[in-house]
């Protein structure tokens, strides 16, 4: 087999590692090419190329994150990690362990780890590599590793997520969720919002979020209905998975990307929406819209059939 063909192979699950420690697809994407092109022009012949190249890419992406946290202290309103609709790695005897770690929620609470802590946490208990090849990527000793996995578990262990474990029912209360949306049924919509639900939104300043959670059943569903009926009849919503979770995906009638939500869901409720609308961070699922003319068409629209006499608009 060829470098080509072996990298190729094992591209799927480079990417799968990169993603987890970057949260980012577009970053790990380059940290997964900067791999190949280190492979291919090294003489070195690796005992194992699958532990060589996982090394390499995760050394690439503990550099990469340092700097990116840097960025990400900066960022206007709440960070997410960009949305996946799709994993391209598949092993089904750590099918779990994949879901899981891909998640929003548990994305975000690696986000307290230091790049070491997060890169072992990733390599162990998502992808159970053993300790002498974590200690060759991360550049420490096994001893070393070990330490980093224990107190990345125990920060994990501290705020991990909990989630619907029946797929099915997850599917169908996504379903509902969309259903609501398009019909305009508020009640409905509240129904499967659990009472301290919260909904945050990633705009990174380049799209219509709010800064701050919306907190409680009413106030979302009053959120979700609002945003609905303002571009009523002009935007396509449909259940999607979103990182291994229920979400929703929202297009333009043209197909453009407006938003991704992505839903947490335990005990038959939806416990959290997060949104992204922030266009750097859909722009590898497709073209995406102009989320700020939309909103200002549609407030247009909605001034215009206001009527006369009814005053100035001030929702917002």
């Amino acid at each position: 087999m060829s470098r080509s063909e072996e990298f190729t192979e094992l591209r799927p699950l480079l990417f799968a590692i990169a993603y987890r420690i970057l949260g980012s697809v577009s970053e790990a994407e380059d940290a997964v090419q900067e791999t190949w092109l280190r492979f291919a022009s090294t003489d070195t012949e690796p005992a194992s190329v699958k532990s060589f190249l996982s090394a390499v890419v995760t050394r690439i992406s503990i550099d990469v994150l340092r700097s990116a946290r840097v960025r990400r202290e900066s960022y206007v309103g709440p960070w997410f990690p960009e949305p996946l609709l799709t994993d391209p790695y598949d092993d089904p005897a750590r099918s779990a362990e994949l879901a899981d770690s891909v998640s929003m929620a548990a994305l975000l609470l690696l986000e307290r780890l230091s790049p070491l802590e997060r890169a072992v946490f990733v390599l162990r208990e998502v992808f159970a590599f053993d300790f002498p090849e974590i200690a060759a990527a991360v550049e420490r000793s096994e001893a070393a590793c070990r330490q980093l996995a224990v107190r990345a578990r125990q920060h994990m262990a501290a705020g991990r997520p909990r989630f619907e474990a029946d797929r099915r029912a997850r599917e169908e209360l996504a379903a509902r969720f969309v259903e609501a949306i398009t019909d305009g049924h508020l009640d409905g919509l509240e129904e499967l919002l659990a009472a301290d639900v919260a909904a945050v939104a990633d705009g990174g300043g380049k799209g219509p979020a709010l800064t701050k959670p919306v907190v409680g059943a009413a106030k979302v569903a009053r959120l979700i209905g609002a945003f609905a009926a303002m571009f009523d009849g002009t935007m396509s919503v449909e259940p999607r998975e979103v990182n291994h979770q229920p979400g929703v995906l929202v297009t333009e009638a043209d197909g453009h990307i407006v938003a991704v939500m992505a839903l947490d869901v335990l005990d038959g409720r939806v416990q959290t929406v997060r949104t992204v609308v922030n266009p750097d961070k859909l722009a590898h699922l497709g073209p995406v819209a102009d989320a700020w003319r939309l909103r200002d068409e549609a407030m247009a629209r909605r001034a215009a059939n206001r009527p006369a006499d009814a005053g100035p608009d001030r929702r917002g």
